[in-house]
């Protein structure tokens, strides 16, 4: 059976109504949580960045959940130090917690002042960085010069069985290479025949373990409500790639995205104000195949879209 989770997203919400939303979500019957781990947001109406790290260990003591964390290693973060925070979480929350590897967006990597590298050079990267944290999490010494450096690291505080790590993609080519080393799959709600090209590229290549996705969404009690709040919140998230990884600040995701239009984010959000048009949308994904559905909606109230989703659309689902 597919599990339901919920989107925590720091680039919108505070981290402490985050906190009471994943605790709300799992009193109205959603099964598991995920999060965000940025730097900045997307547009200055957002306005938030908490740490996800920080966050992440409130959050899992706070509920029975399981959690995951879509994250970047090889530049805002040493892979050692992920491999360390993985290790501790892992511990303290045994079979709770996972971890989404990506290549990065420049918005929130280039506060460290280096190049922003080429695709194929971050996915080098990112590759590198996902055998060092494989092996720390084994328990072994590592060292290692190439894209990254490591010098005689090791965790020393780990679980028995090491978290999974799971890729992040939004195209077959990237599925399918993330095949070739992750624990499972997560992208993002597109079209039917796109999702089904994902799965097939990761499956057909040897991908092992659940196939998640994350289903944004924006819910209100009537439908101009519903669009006004996707507009207002995710219009700077529409471009696909490079634009959405190459660019660097707020303010550059706030200049390009001021003619988009309510139809275009349409595009990418499932807006309705009908929730039993939610059910028929979330029933196709499911029918797809995904293991695991994490609904965000893209508004900065997360309240009533939990209770409406956990009394009404969830039920209807199981």
């Amino acid at each position: 059976m597919t599990e339901f989770g919920i989107h925590a997203s720091h680039e919108q919400i505070p981290p402490g109504a985050l906190l009471e939303a994943v605790i709300a979500a799992e009193r109205a019957g959603f099964d598991a949580a995920m999060c965000s781990d940025h730097f900045s947001p997307w547009s200055h109406r957002q306005g938030q960045s908490g740490f996800a790290w920080s966050w992440l260990g409130a959050a899992l003591q706070a509920t029975n959940l399981s959690f995951g964390v879509v994250n970047a290693p090889g530049q805002r973060y040493h892979p050692a130090i992920i491999a360390q925070a993985i290790g501790t979480l892992g511990s303290m929350y045994p079979g709770r917690f996972w971890t989404a590897f990506g290549s990065g967006e420049y918005s929130n990597e280039h506060i460290t002042g280096e190049v922003w590298p080429r695709k194929d050079v971050r996915n080098a990267r990112l590759r590198e960085c996902v055998d060092v944290v494989r092996d720390l999490l084994n328990g072994e010494l590592v060292s290692h010069d190439g894209l990254v450096t490591v010098d005689r690291a090791r965790v020393w505080t780990r679980p028995e069985t090491p978290p999974p790590l799971i890729g992040a993609a939004v195209s077959p080519a990237t599925a399918a290479w993330c095949a070739e080393w992750a624990d499972g799959l997560v992208t993002v709600n597109a079209p039917e025949e796109r999702l089904r090209e994902m799965i097939s590229a990761y499956r057909g290549a040897g991908g092992r373990g659940p196939i998640c996705l994350q289903v944004h969404l924006s819910w209100a009690e009537s439908t101009e409500e519903a669009k006004r709040i996707a507009h207002d919140q995710w219009r700077g998230n529409i471009f696909p790639p490079p634009v959405c990884w190459d660019l660097a600040t707020a303010e550059e995701f706030d200049v390009v995205s001021e003619q988009v239009t309510v139809e275009q984010v349409a595009k990418v959000v499932n807006i309705s104000a009908d929730l039993e048009e939610h059910v028929e949308l979330l029933r196709g994904y499911t029918d797809l195949g995904f293991d695991r559905i994490y609904l965000h909606h893209v508004g900065q109230d997360l309240l009533p879209f939990v209770e409406a989703f956990g009394s009404k659309v969830l039920p209807r689902l199981r």
